[in-house]
């Protein structure tokens, strides 16, 4: 069955013969039946994503109106991922900078021993969020309420999310933010070095903000923005390496290829990334008046921006619907383009290829039938698999 629009094809089981009609005939259009202008092609795609009138929110509504007067508003309202001031711009440097200090650092949780307590359903959740946690300085006893605390956050901020769910989500944020609040306050009274610490140097250094940066705005920056990686982890890193288990677990000779060599994972992943990416979508809202691809476009409209269309355009790979873990250099915008880049590419993979090696080195090629019919949290702009609930053994593969 073909999905009925672009939001629905997210979660569909198999979207992409949708995806390639959409850039093959009608790579911008506006999709009447969902009140949007949808970008599917690569070219239309990187069009929209660094055009300077297409913001991350609509101008009217920053922040989702039903999560306005709670924590977990408080916390958007400030995520550099969610704004387009110059605060938050100067926020995303400082964001960047400490990634690209982590490089592909690991956070230092045993995520095998962790695998013992959960089971594979919530582990691919939590464990991410332990790892960036730790990587952050936060103290290791906390980390699984902090991971629970994420889990209903990100849920409570979920369009069309049960009001207790929301409220929910609205007191994880004010337990995070205390959490993490604690762990700045700690690592700055032991004379900086932390994450948090070096974040907060990072963005108070800048100096280019246009507007006033006194000292707490600066803390609640931090500690929102430090929440917001948190956030980001939770579900996208879950999808990536749940998307890469299903796509090992269907092709029994690349799940062979891999266990005998490991060092294949990164490849693997960055094929995963472009032929089956976990965020499947975005959304640019009009700032203004503006022509885009030949279109006409009024201030206040959005613009879907199909992610996962635009990497299996064939002005990007030659036979894009052939997954090829050899592909040289792969080109893809799952991180996105322009102004909004996510600058944890290497962290999510690194994240990824360390939850893949724990996970082969288990049993879990025993359970293959259980993947076969896997469904998807129903989210509007992710593909994040709901994987099957099993306990895995620890032992050797192969």
């Amino acid at each position: 069955m073909t999905p009925l629009h672009p939001v629905a094809a997210a979660t569909h089981p198999d979207p992409y013969p949708f995806y390639a009609e959409l850039v093959a005939t009608r790579p911008f259009y506006r999709d009447a039946s969902l009140g949007l202008w949808v970008a599917s092609s690569a070219r239309s795609v990187r069009a929209v994503l660094s055009s300077p009138v297409c913001l991350v929110r609509p101008r009217a509504e920053p922040v989702p109106p039903r999560v306005g007067a709670l924590a977990s508003g408080a916390l958007f309202r400030q995520w550099a991922r969610m704004n387009d001031g110059p605060f938050h711009a100067v926020v995303r440097r400082g964001l960047g900078a400490l990634l690209a200090r982590w490089g592909t650092a690991r956070g230092g949780v045993d995520a095998r021993r962790l695998l013992s307590e959960y089971s594979l359903r919530e582990w691919v959740f939590r464990w991410p969020v332990h790892s960036v946690g730790a990587l952050l300085g936060l103290a290791p006893g906390t980390l699984p309420e902090v991971a629970a605390w994420t889990g209903d956050l990100v849920k409570g901020l979920a369009p069309g999310a049960e009001e207790a769910v929301v409220l929910r989500g609205g007191l994880a944020a004010e337990r995070l933010r205390a959490e993490v609040r604690s762990a700045l306050e700690a690592q700055t009274a032991r004379g900086g070095g932390g994450a948090l610490s070096f974040l907060m140097e990072e963005v108070g250094a800048s100096g280019d903000s246009a507007e006033p940066l006194d000292a707490e705005r600066l803390v609640d920056g931090v500690v929102a923005n430090a929440i917001g990686l948190l956030v980001q982890t939770h579900d996208a890193t879950a999808g990536l390496i749940g998307n890469t288990l299903r796509a090992l677990m269907k092709e029994p000779s690349l799940l062979a290829e891999v266990v005998a060599r490991p060092a294949l994972l990164p490849r693997v992943l960055d094929e995963v990334l472009r032929y089956d990416p976990p965020v499947q979508n975005t959304r640019r809202y009009l700032a203004e008046d503006t022509v885009l691809e030949g279109h006409t476009l009024v201030a206040g409209e959005c613009v879907l921006v199909v992610l996962a269309a635009a990497n299996r355009d064939a002005q990007l790979h030659q036979e894009p619907h052939r997954f090829d873990i050899h592909r040289e250099e792969p080109a893809r915008l799952s991180f996105g383009w322009g102004a909004h880049v996510c600058p944890g590419e290497r962290l999510a993979k690194s994240l990824a290829a360390e939850a893949l090696e724990a996970l082969l080195a288990t049993d879990v090629a025993l359970h293959r039938e259980a993947f076969a019919d896997v469904r998807f949290l129903p989210l509007l702009n992710a593909r994040v698999p709901l994987l099957p609930a099993l306990r895995l053994a620890h032992e050797e593969v192969g």
